[in-house]
């Protein structure tokens, strides 16, 4: 018999949404990872909050729907209200009921000072990583570092001179024409007037510069989970900087390697590590300078014979995959918000969204 494509009109539904969820989804272990971390920041939560007043948005809600935005790939935060109001999966992961109503967007963006901080951003990937089950699948010596351009949210026309010198673009309206040409720029004299946090940068020659931040991240070369990052300004040598910052922040204090690209093969940074006790398994600059003459590399003999090296230098690419996917999938190859502590806290809660994606297939393997 053929059925009627007709409405049912019921005005009761009996089924609970935690049915509407398959059982071997992939969100479901997902879930279960971090609705544990988010357990062991009960206590900083409660801290941030005030005992008086009327009941706010569970912050754990927020938080969580702050990473489906990352992990669906949706760009704002509007866009991830709007299918929260008819997607029941968002709702059973954020932790809504069918009746309960979505809250507005622009909690989001009240919530950026209080809540979504890189503070919270990194003990949430700490209490991730903490996890026993997580735990035992990281490694204790062998690390990996490198580094990454974030486009930021401001464009080339708003990189004006500091002293106000400047002309208006020419055209009229609110995207007039601005002609560059034979005018020298630099972060000396000239900064953004919508984030003055951005700077000028070019990767490399013959690439354009643009404005933009530097984020960094630390990658375990057992099974290439992020377990740390920051983003800075885009300088010359924030890359070996931060790798310097993360290693005197380090609690243990047992030998380790740090693998990295040729950008890291300088005899300061190289000294350096050897005196905070780290193997240096970095990517020989063999580059041919401009006079003809290789450039000489800081790495020695006694460090690349080891076959150690040679594994170090072939894992310490992975690191270029959580780049990737929390620059195109987490849609963070250009930030959507403003200023370098709001762009440090993303870039963080994608570092530990990459890991969420990649956990339950590993923690499904025997050990």
């Amino acid at each position: 018999m053929r059925g009627m494509d007709q409405r049912s009109g019921s005005l009761f539904s009996y089924v609970d949404i935690e049915a509407r969820v398959p059982e071997g989804h992939p969100l479901r272990r997902v879930r279960e990872l971090v609705n544990g971390a988010l357990a062991e920041l009960d206590r900083q939560f409660s801290v941030l909050y005030s005992l008086e007043g009327r009941p706010s948005i569970p912050p754990e809600r927020l938080i969580r729907a702050s990473l489906l935005q990352l992990l669906y790939s949706i760009r704002s935060e509007r866009q991830l209200m709007e299918r929260m109001e008819f997607d029941l999966l968002f709702r059973w992961f954020v932790g809504l009921g069918i009746d309960d109503p979505v809250w507005d967007h622009s909690v989001f963006s009240k919530n950026r000072d209080r809540l979504l901080t890189t503070k919270i951003a990194q003990e949430f990937l700490a209490a991730l990583l903490a996890n026993p089950k997580v735990k035992r699948l990281l490694s204790h010596e062998h690390f990996s570092v490198d580094g990454t351009l974030l486009k930021a949210w401001a464009s080339m026309k708003s990189f004006q001179p500091k002293d106000g010198s400047g002309g208006s673009p020419s055209g009229g309206g609110r995207n007039g024409e601005c002609d560059f040409r034979g005018e020298k720029r630099s972060n000396e004299s000239h900064a953004s007037a919508t984030d003055p946090d951005a700077r000028l940068y070019r990767k490399g020659n013959g690439q354009e510069s643009r404005l933009c931040y530097m984020g960094h991240a630390v990658m375990e070369n057992r099974n290439g989970l992020a377990i740390g990052g920051e983003v800075t300004h885009a300088t010359g040598t924030a890359e070996r900087e931060a790798a310097l910052r993360w290693i005197d922040q380090r609690c243990e204090k047992r030998r380790i390697t740090l693998g990295g690209d040729k950008a890291y093969d300088v005899f300061d940074f190289i000294e350096a590590l050897k005196q905070r006790n780290v193997t240096p398994h970095i990517a020989v600059n063999g580059n041919i300078r401009w006079n003809g003459v290789p450039r000489k590399t800081a790495i020695d003999r006694r460090t690349t014979r080891h076959f150690g090296y040679a594994i170090s230098q072939c894992i310490r690419k992975r690191i270029e995959e959580i780049f990737g996917w929390t620059k195109t999938v987490g849609g963070l190859a250009q930030v959507k918000v403003r200023g370098l502590p709001k762009i440090n806290a993303a870039f963080i809660f994608g570092l530990a969204a990459y890991n969420l994606i990649r956990l339950p297939k590993l923690l499904s393997v025997p050990s």
